[in-house]
């Protein structure tokens, strides 16, 4: 009987020995498989996009609003609203201009502005900083006195008179509105006196003397 029971746990024994080795050399064939599959898998390669910033250019046109004003217009059947902008353009460099326009939406105003300041710029003769001579425009009932002034002076003005000289490129200079306050009136007085400056050059073409003549001074 003892003996019996040996052969039996040897056989157990046996049997467990080979279940074991069996199962390592599954789990070893498993493992080769995996590694041989990781091989053929093709490599990503993580490429990034590089992202190109490009910087605005910055224009020499400057921008300036002038008025934003609600206004209604009488149609049949009722009121229809809109949005009217006055908007000064100018490059500081002795050319300026002023665009008004109406639509719905502000932004749309101040961009249909902007286009029609640019289609009537002005050409603004500068001497030195400063403006040739005196000059007066009038708009309507508004009235602009530009005279010229010394340099440290600067931009004595206020409201679109002011905006409209800075924007030409004008440093020093005093100007008066007289008559109607309307932005629209005092721009336009502004630009009409700048569209009548003329320069010394012209001037003393016309009279036919020299420059030293035209400013007094000695050969």
């Amino acid at each position: 009987m003892e003996e019996n029971k040996e052969l039996e746990t040897q056989q157990t024994v046996e049997e467990v020995v080979e279940t074991v080795e069996t199962e390592v050399v599954e789990a070893s064939e498993t493992v080769e498989t995996a590694e041989v599959r990781e091989e053929k898998k093709p490599q990503r390669r993580n490429k990034r996009r590089k992202i190109e910033t490009v910087e605005p250019v910055e224009s020499e046109w400057k921008e300036q609003v002038v008025q934003i004003r609600r206004v209604t217009k009488v149609v049949k059947g009722g009121k229809k609203l809109s949005f009217r902008a006055i908007v000064i353009v100018g490059n500081k460099k002795g050319k300026v201009g002023m665009g008004v326009a109406k639509a719905a939406e502000v932004i749309i105003a101040i961009q249909k502005a902007v286009a029609d300041a640019r289609k009537n710029l002005v050409d603004v003769p500068l001497f030195n900083t400063t403006i040739p001579h005196m000059i007066q425009g009038r708009s309507g009932a508004g009235s602009v006195v530009l005279k010229p002034a010394s340099k440290g002076t600067g931009v004595i003005a206020g409201g679109a008179v002011r905006a409209v000289l800075e924007l030409s490129g004008v440093e020093n200079i005093l100007a008066k509105s007289l008559g109607s306050k309307s932005p629209l009136n005092a721009a336009n007085a502004t630009l009409n006196a700048l569209k009548a400056l003329r320069p010394f050059k012209q001037v003393a073409q016309t009279r036919g003397i020299t420059m030293n003549q035209l400013l007094g001074k000695k050969a």
